[in-house]
């Protein structure tokens, strides 16, 4: 029997800085992910974790950047909360709320 275990848990996480930014209405927050010896850790694992850090809904919270450097076990995230997902759906780009909220179902060739 296989367990996955949470690259992501509060023993692993450091909040680096957190900026407030009104005029968007947002909290700007920089992570620091320890992996050791795991992956680097999912966008839907780092968003579900900062809502509950922040206690927001998950729909207001994306991940707008994971970096790992090579052959480190830690990762850098920037992330945005929102004050609503409306606010959200506003300020950031398309391609960064497809990335959060998952991947839309391709059209296949040939279909209309």
């Amino acid at each position: 029997m296989v367990f996955e275990m949470s690259v992501v848990e509060s023993e692993n996480i450091e909040i680096l800085e957190v900026k407030e930014n009104p005029l968007l209405g947002r909290k700007e927050v920089l992570i620091k992910v320890n992996h050791f010896g795991k992956s680097t850790p999912k966008r839907s694992e780092i968003r579900e974790y900062v809502a509950k850090l922040y206690n927001v809904p998950v729909d207001t919270v994306y991940v707008i950047k994971i970096k790992t450097e090579y052959g480190m076990n830690v990762s850098l995230a920037t992330v945005h909360v929102y004050t609503s997902h409306e606010q959200a759906l506003k300020v950031e780009p398309e391609y960064i709320i497809v990335r959060n909220e998952g991947k839309e179902e391709e059209k296949k060739e040939g279909e209309d």
